[in-house]
């Protein structure tokens, strides 16, 4: 907001000649709001797609972590929107597949991949 009120203030004032103000305000609000999306809205549902898709191919003998920061292996994939988690043998724990975060899963894959790369 504090944005807005910025450029509102940059206009003159009615009655002043501005020269080409007139046009060039609602060209420059215009820019911002596609820098706004370009940097922003853009990014987070491209971001939003992908979790989507990960979400929807999850299978048994994933690897994966929660957003709560539980590890664990997909143990059983339900019909509905849950997942049965294997934290440790034995030990299951009933979660929502949105509970799946796609950045955390992807990081601790990686660190356990690049010690067996070394290799």
């Amino acid at each position: 907001m504090t944005l807005l009120n910025a450029v509102l203030l940059m206009t003159p004032p009615s009655g002043q000649s501005g020269g080409g103000s007139s046009f060039m305000t609602p060209l420059f609000i215009g820019g911002i709001f596609l820098i706004m999306w370009l940097f922003m809205i853009r990014p987070q549902a491209k971001k939003a797609k992908e979790q989507k898709k990960y979400i929807d191919n999850l299978q048994k003998g994933d690897k994966v972590v929660t957003n709560a920061g539980i590890h664990g292996t997909i143990y059983k994939v339900n019909d509905d929107t849950t997942i049965q988690l294997e934290t440790s043998p034995g030990s299951y724990l009933k979660m929502e597949k949105s509970a799946i975060s796609l950045d955390l899963t992807q990081a601790i894959n990686k660190a356990a991949a690049a010690p067996a790369e070394k290799k």
